[in-house]
């Protein structure tokens, strides 16, 4: 099978997936886009109300403060890639619960083997832990280490993981947005 039809098989399990009750709630799987040779691996938490609406991540508020973050380092959505932990958004926008993370977890190992990006950034602090347990780095709030560089070996090779706040928090605070592009800045530098 070719990158593309693998990508393609996954997809369309992840899309009739029952694993966890999120399944029960949705509109629409949020499985994940963009370059299957991408620059940056973004992962996000999990849908929102306008991400589970269309289908696609990122395409609300914090998508568009992404878009721009992306803009100012020269890269379109269509060099990277972006999925979330969970692919159903949790009910009111709650925080995934353990059992959805896990539910969801064979879902984003296999996007990452299947990608293998050398650059993963995570957005926000559910996908920070989420890549803390599964690479074995040690957890640090992310006020302390956004914007830092960690290296780590994956199943498939080696992989540079940066911690980025979510997006969503220039969308509540505007002055956090500079803290973004500093840390995108660091990204930048990394390509």
């Amino acid at each position: 099978m070719t990158l593309e039809e693998e990508i393609l098989w996954l997809e369309m399990k992840i899309r009739k997936c029952r694993r966890c009750r999120l399944s029960n709630f949705r509109t629409n799987v949020v499985v994940g886009e963009g370059s299957l040779r991408p620059k940056i691996f973004f992962i996000g938490e999990a849908p929102g109300r306008s991400e589970d609406r269309e289908g696609r991540p990122f395409v609300g508020a914090a998508g568009n403060v992404l878009a721009r973050l992306l803009e100012f380092i020269d890269l379109s959505r269509e060099a990277v890639y972006i999925t979330n932990v969970v692919k159903c958004r949790p009910p009111g926008n709650r925080e995934p619960t353990k059992e959805e993370i896990e539910a969801c977890r064979p879902y984003l190992e296999r996007q990452l083997f299947l990608l293998r990006p050398k650059l993963i950034a995570t957005l926000g602090r559910i996908a920070w832990k989420w890549v803390c347990d599964e690479f074995g780095l040690e957890y640090y709030s992310l006020s302390k280490v956004h914007g830092k560089t960690f290296d780590v070996v994956t199943w498939y090779g080696r992989a540079k993981i940066v911690p980025l706040y979510h997006p969503a928090v220039a969308v509540y605070n505007p002055n956090r947005e500079q803290t973004l592009r500093e840390d995108m800045a660091k990204l930048k530098q990394l390509l």
